[in-house]
């Protein structure tokens, strides 16, 4: 089983920057043939995905809410993928988690339920 570890989060003033990180494990894992993505949940608001990468070739897909602030990246040889989230806005606030699918095809954003293994989230607060 493949375990998800996230780190980076915390708070900062609209504006700011930070840059979330993921980290990927498991016996027999390998990140360059997988699609790793971010979905961020808000209180009282559903699950929607931020950004995802497809590991083997390196495309990826941003929400358009955070295009041009948010870049993700990868580095499969530490089996790691990153979100660099630049011009926070408080709208960005949200707990933010890291999901893989095992599979090197890439879904849409908006089908979570195909991102099989998830972290368990890192708290992002950005204040006005």
């Amino acid at each position: 089983q493949v375990q998800l570890v996230e780190s980076g989060g915390g708070s900062v003033q609209a504006g700011g920057s930070l840059r979330l990180s993921c980290t990927a494990s498991g016996f027999g894992f390998s990140l360059s043939a997988n699609c790793m993505g971010w979905f961020r949940q808000a209180p009282g608001k559903e699950r929607e995905g931020v950004a995802r990468i497809a590991t083997a070739g390196g495309g990826t897909l941003v929400a358009d809410s955070v295009k041009g602030r948010f870049i993700i990246s990868q580095d499969n040889a530490k089996n790691m993928v990153y979100l660099q989230m630049n011009a926070l806005k408080p709208e960005d606030t949200a707990m933010y988690y890291c999901a893989v699918r095992r599979l090197s095809t890439c879904p849409g954003l908006g089908f979570p339920a195909l991102f099989g293994v998830w972290g368990q989230g890192t708290q992002v607060t950005v204040s006005s």
